[in-house]
């Protein structure tokens, strides 16, 4: 099973640079989307569906905003819409598809721009460690894929030292990684196969960063310990260019 995440910066934008033949050439069996900004009406589902993928999604309540979506080649046996908080399921942050031995979750973790979305970002962090915690009572094999916003070391990371103060890479925010792995006893799966520097999967519009490789590592493919033995290959698809993001790939025996 091939699996793709992917914060595509605006569905709909995504869709004027050939994204739907970017999609058919990658062929994931699920891609998990972040950052929609658009509500179901305004996303070109029939297209989906002609290229074979069944696709749900949750938006925000702020148009042009935010918004997760799963779309997969399988259909899902239960599709759960956020995670029953409302400040977070306002902003459409997490869709959970079910399927038959495990399940899959796109999260967008927000970003934070000024200390009061800091302090939102980190309260949404530690409450979705718990959500994630409490769902592998009864689902315990998970694959969480996302844009997490936060850089976990500094190997991903470009500029580790002048950057350490800025969110994204702050010391709270990766102290909170590092526990949400442990305490949640996940992989990270492009870590699991690639220890080498320079690998990112965000690179800022200015100063020509993405041609430079200035880049940070946002995006990834989550799963529980349990599904270590299925993992085949974890890759960074740097050469999509329809966001200011790009998609990372788990595949996994199934």
């Amino acid at each position: 099973m091939r699996l793709i995440t992917y914060n595509v910066n605006g569905i709909r934008a995504a869709f004027t640079k050939d994204f739907l033949n970017w999609l058919k050439t990658a062929d994931p069996d699920i891609i998990c989307i972040q950052e929609s900004k658009a509500g179901t009406d305004q996303i070109d589902i029939e297209s989906l569906e002609k290229a074979g993928y069944y696709s749900y999604w949750h938006s925000a309540v702020r148009k042009g905003y935010s918004g997760v979506g799963i779309a997969s080649k399988i259909k899902p046996r239960h599709v759960e819409y956020g995670c029953g908080i409302e400040n977070y399921d306002n902003e459409g942050r997490i869709i959970r598809a079910d399927f038959e031995g495990f399940s899959v979750i796109s999260v967008y973790v927000p970003s934070a721009s000024n200390i009061e979305r800091l302090d939102f970002k980190m309260q949404f962090c530690y409450d979705f460690l718990d959500y994630i915690k409490n769902l592998k009572k009864t689902i315990p094999n998970l694959i969480i894929s996302g844009d997490f916003n936060i850089c976990h070391l500094a190997i991903d990371i470009h500029d580790p030292v002048r950057l350490k103060n800025v969110s994204g890479f702050l010391p709270m925010e990766r102290e909170w990684m590092s526990r949400f792995i442990d305490e949640c006893e996940l992989i990270d799966s492009f870590r699991y196969f690639n220890a080498e520097p320079d690998n990112y999967t965000w690179w800022s519009y200015r100063q020509n960063s993405r041609a430079k490789n200035k880049g940070w590592r946002l995006d990834y493919n989550f799963t529980s310990y349990s599904l270590k033995d299925q993992l085949s290959r974890a890759v960074i698809l740097k050469e999509a260019v329809h966001s200011d993001h790009c998609p990372a790939m788990v595949e996994i025996k199934v």
